[in-house]
């Protein structure tokens, strides 16, 4: 029998503090297992009885394998369910599993990286290297396939009696004990697939499945995914042991899209009627639910501009079809997953109608709103239709934390917050939001996760993560910098928040600055009462004041605020990036001529698009895997923002990196992964082919097989001893001058 310990106490016992460990950080530290934040949850999920709490937990020893575990709510104790190293059989990954992983950005993910409890509450159905197991709350693990091909989006049917999956990219359905397991799709082959998500919907949209099971397991939603239409590219995927070429569809800006088309069926693949989307075929199949009863099907259907939403209400017997309302905008319009169907009838969604995201209930073909205010809500997490409760989690109190909230939704008042202050949290609750899960950190906290009740109060530690000296980063505690935040103004008079970290500053000494920056619009934010980067840390005690600002153009401050960028990139936040630079330059601490950007994807374009707009400013910028053509990224995240340049490529042609390069004069250090198929290679390289066609001096590191993350303990030291390596002697330490222009 397993000895069971609250999973602090297997932390410390498995964390030995050496004499390396003791001291200042290093690079060396920073990459090495244990994770100096402690354990990092992902995947938390409380069983349907609420007496477990599951999640996906990286080994002390191997911060990037994940293995699943439950903690007992009631007393805290921890066991593992799943050992990953044990039960997997170490397969190489599909293609397709690998480019599913990079999608969600787990492609440095080892072990178990998805999991999805069984409705009855007694096993929990594991995908693991290319298989499908089920696991008992005994300790008890089945394998359910055992094929060379790879099951993909494997889902537990809503009563528990099936299991569905995709392989060969046809639809497969199996009854949970493993017999008569049936084909329901056939011409999966080619271009054609069934029962999962396309590049896009993966990639930008937020939705990673192809087939939805109805309550009552009596239809299933299947999507119908055909490529042929998506315009075939070459993409060459360098690796460290040869070179791969893939023949790739990839819909880029302007060209066309998959063709999605969306059936009902029933488990046996039975009775199969065809949904109609209407006649514009050139649409997104953006979300997929159903009614709390089963009998009707809801689909969100997204117009290729992005500026319509309609949620149809469908038939599924007969696949026809009505609006029931649609959601418009002037530019474009954010998904979310917060349509949430009641008993009743009725309908909760969130719209940003009003400027900010806000909880409404649709009701016999009327309107309530619910919640409102120059603030965003940004998830409904819980619906106790009994009391009538709402659970969403937002950002009511200030745009720097967010937390979990309550409202009543008949008699909606000002919300309550049932989280503690200083904190960004975020939540999962049980189906009946009696309970939730709480994950949150704080700047001197790192994660934390623990079990609440429906009125905020925490009844127990599920991953406490006590920051003593028996943590990984206990060692280093005494010289933990917290930042300091604050505002400056953007030109058009809008508040923008920044963060700044900041050695113990001596009199009469100036210091250089690094400027991490994202600033790209959906994700990515910066400026958060969250857990410090321990990377940023050792740069502070290198000397090193780190420094960030939210630009317009992030998210969460309101429409208005994220709008000012749409047929705009590379504008307005460019210039509160640099109205920012121009805020520290009148800092008596900071020496203005050594200051350096940072920034990695959409961060990677703006350390471009700022070396570019005011030359001079900084000394040195790392720009890793950026997009430098905006031509080249896809659909639904580039004509989101700037519009289809079939249509008008002026907006691209203003947005593009590559022709105002001629204006860099500053030291740079460009970096790529030679296998990312997201921000593919060309972009580093045609930015490449137009500097060396002036003669300019720069500086480069690509990782071959990498994709657009670079992962690994040893490739992820290498990158930052190169960034370090570059930055104290550009900019640091002055060494190197400002390279000529040409």
């Amino acid at each position: 029998m397993r000895t069971l310990l609250p999973l602090a106490a297997m932390i410390a016992a498995a964390v030995p503090v050496t004499a390396a460990q003791a001291g200042q950080l290093t690079l060396e530290r920073i990459f090495a297992s244990p994770s100096l934040s402690g354990p990092t949850p992902r995947l938390l999920k409380l069983s349907p009885d609420g007496r477990l709490a599951t999640l996906l937990r990286n080994r002390a020893d191997d911060r990037d394998r994940f293995d699943l575990w439950a903690v007992d709510t009631t007393t805290g104790e921890a066991r593992m369910l799943v050992d990953s190293a044990r039960v997997g059989t170490g397969a190489q990954l599909s293609e397709e599993e690998m480019m599913r992983r990079e999608r969600a950005r787990l492609s440095g993910v080892r072990g178990i990286v998805s999991y999805d409890w069984a409705p009855d509450g007694r096993g929990i159905l594991v995908p693991l290297d290319g298989d499908l197991y089920l696991a008992g709350l005994d300790g008890n693990v089945r394998r359910v396939t055992a094929t060379p091909e790879t099951e993909l989006d494997a889902q537990v049917s809503r009563t528990g009696r099936y299991l569905s999956f995709v392989r060969d990219q046809n639809l497969h359905v199996v009854e949970a004990t493993g017999q008569n397991q049936r084909r329901l799709t056939t011409d999966g082959a080619g271009t054609v697939s069934w029962g999962s998500a396309e590049f896009v919907a993966q990639e930008e949209m937020d939705r990673h499945t192809g087939h939805w099971w109805s309550p009552d397991d009596r239809y299933l939603a299947v999507a119908r995914v055909d490529e042929a239409p998506v315009r075939t590219v070459t993409r060459t995927a360098i690796g460290t042991e040869g070179t791969r070429v893939y023949e790739q569809r990839y819909p880029a800006a302007g060209t066309p899209n998959a063709l999605v088309e969306l059936y009902v069926m029933a488990p046996d693949g039975s009775g199969r009627v065809k949904v109609d989307l209407g006649a514009d075929t050139d649409i997104y199949l953006a979300r997929v639910n159903w009614s709390a009863d089963g009998r009707t099907l809801f689909v969100q259907r997204e117009s290729r501009d992005q500026k319509r939403l309609d949620l149809l209400s469908v038939d599924p017997a007969t696949g026809r079809s009505t609006i029931l309302f649609s959601e418009t905008s002037n530019t474009w319009l954010n998904l979310h997953d917060n349509l949430r169907p009641l008993r009743d009838g009725s309908l909760l969604w969130t719209s940003e109608r009003s400027g900010y995201s806000h909880i409404y209930r649709f009701r016999s073909g009327r309107w309530t709103q619910l919640t409102r205010g120059d603030w965003a809500v940004k998830s409904i997490e819980g619906v106790d239709e009994t009391s009538g409760r709402i659970y969403f989690t937002g950002n009511l109190d200030t745009p720097l934390e967010q937390h979990l909230y309550s409202i009543d939704m008949n008699r909606p008042g000002t919300p309550r917050r049932l989280t503690e202050q200083g904190y960004w949290n975020v939540a999962e609750m049980d189906g009946r939001a009696t309970r939730a899960l709480v994950t949150r950190s704080s700047p001197t906290q790192p994660t934390q996760v623990y079990l609440a009740d429906a009125r905020g109060e925490r009844l127990a530690w599920i991953e406490e993560n006590r920051l003593d000296d028996s943590h990984p980063y206990g060692p280093f505690r005494a010289a933990h910098v917290a930042p300091t935040f604050g505002t400056i103004h953007a030109s058009d008079g809008t508040e923008l928040h920044y963060r700044m970290l900041s050695p113990a500053r001596e009199p009469g000494r100036r210091y250089p600055v690094f400027v991490q920056v994202y600033g790209g619009p959906g994700s990515g934010r910066q400026v958060t009462r969250a857990w410090v980067n321990p990377l940023h840390e050792y740069l502070v005690q290198q000397g090193w004041i780190v420094f960030s600002i939210d630009n317009r153009g992030s998210p969460d401050r309101g429409k208005a605020f994220e709008d000012a960028i749409y047929h705009a990139m590379g504008t307005v936040e460019v210039e509160d990036q640099l109205a920012g630079v121009a805020w520290l330059r009148t800092r008596d601490f900071v020496d203005g001529d050594r200051i350096a950007v940072n920034g990695w994807s959409y961060g990677g374009y703006m350390t471009l698009r700022l070396l570019e707009a005011a030359p001079g400013t900084f000394r040195a910028g790392v720009s890793g895997a950026p997009v430098t053509r905006w031509e080249l990224y896809d659909t639904h995240y580039t004509e989101r923002y700037l519009g289809n340049p079939a249509i008008d490529p002026a907006p691209y042609q203003a947005a593009g990196a590559v022709p105002p390069s001629s204006r860099i004069t500053d030291n740079l250090l460009l970096i790529h992964g030679m296998a990312d198929d997201n921000v593919v290679f060309e972009n580093s390289t045609v930015l490449m082919g137009a500097l060396q066609g002036r003669s300019f001096p720069f500086e480069m590191m690509v990782y071959p097989g990498a994709t657009h993350g670079v992962s690994g303990e040893a490739r992820q030291l290498h990158l930052w001893r190169t960034i370090e390596n570059f930055l104290n002697r550009t900019v640091r330490d002055g060494e190197v001058e400002t390279p000529p222009a040409r």
